[in-house]
């Protein structure tokens, strides 16, 4: 089995180039091939989230993904199966947030959010953990 580093579980900022001026607006580039730490095999995209509401509540076995927020802000709030406790605020659409697997996450939005999501895997429903027991019970019997 190969070396996995405590940090290979950690979610982390990524950054993407982004060109122009006030004046003109911005273009920012996600480059597939170079952009992300996995192939991108899914994209999706959530808006007019009611600020009352949170959204993710859950993490997944397999799934990497890396969020953008696009419009707004995004409050993102992780877990990762070794322990830490992260927080981000997402507020500028050249910044992402890689979420490893095994990573509880849970999201707030400001009114009008609109939020781009790469996923690492396609759709399936057995690769999510929407039990936070259940993810405590995996986390207790990791390592």
């Amino acid at each position: 089995m190969p070396y996995i580093k405590r940090s290979d579980f950690l979610p982390r900022e990524i950054s993407f180039p982004r060109y122009g001026d006030q004046e003109e607006g911005y273009l920012t580039v996600a480059a597939c091939d170079h952009a992300f730490p996995f192939d991108v095999k899914r994209s999706f995209w959530t808006s007019d989230t009611p600020t009352e509401v949170s959204r993710g509540r859950h993490a997944h076995h397999d799934t990497e993904m890396v969020l953008v927020c696009l419009k707004g802000w995004i409050k993102l709030e992780c877990e990762s199966i070794t322990g830490e406790k992260t927080s981000f605020l997402l507020d500028h659409s050249g910044i992402g947030i890689f979420i490893p697997k095994l990573t509880w996450h849970e999201m707030w939005y400001s009114e009008n959010a609109i939020q781009i999501v790469f996923a690492s895997t396609y759709f399936n429903e057995s690769d999510y953990i929407r039990s936070y027991n259940e993810f405590l019970s995996i986390k207790q019997n990791w390592e």
